[in-house]
């Protein structure tokens, strides 16, 4: 078994990182979707599918949320999913080292999971400097 991943965030943000994330790792990995948000829509009923996602996603080993930007919709609707799954953990500040750390470590358990998410994620920040071709 695997955790789930489920990426809820502004719209084209998910399913253009799945494309990217899929093309990357040659195949799209079994167990993940995108959930995309256009802000006018009621948070219930966002809240509704999003739940409906987290289900089919998890086949017992949980779901790992990965979110776009803390404090916004997509982000406010996974939040709210804690208080009625147990299996489930929500990160914020989705971008492309950690999506990719999470579909590479899916078979790992959910803390695991979400560990190695949090920190692709924090890794795959860097400050790219100018190279002194003097030296």
């Amino acid at each position: 078994m695997s955790v789930g991943l489920l990426m809820i965030t502004h719209r084209p943000l998910g399913m253009d990182l799945l494309r990217v994330a899929t093309a990357i790792l040659g195949a799209r990995p079994p167990g993940v979707e995108a959930m995309e948000v256009v802000n006018d829509m009621p948070c219930e009923i966002l809240a509704a599918q999003a739940a409906e996602c987290v289900d089919r996603l998890d086949v017992g080993d949980g779901v790992l949320i990965l979110t776009d930007l803390y404090g916004a919709t997509p982000a406010n609707v996974a939040v709210s999913l804690l208080a009625i799954h147990e299996r489930l953990r929500v990160i914020a500040g989705l971008n492309l080292p950690m999506l990719l750390r999470a579909l590479t470590y899916a078979s790992l358990d959910l803390d695991a999971v979400t560990e190695k998410a949090l920190q692709g994620g924090r890794d795959g920040v860097l400050l790219c400097a100018r190279r002194d071709d003097r030296t």
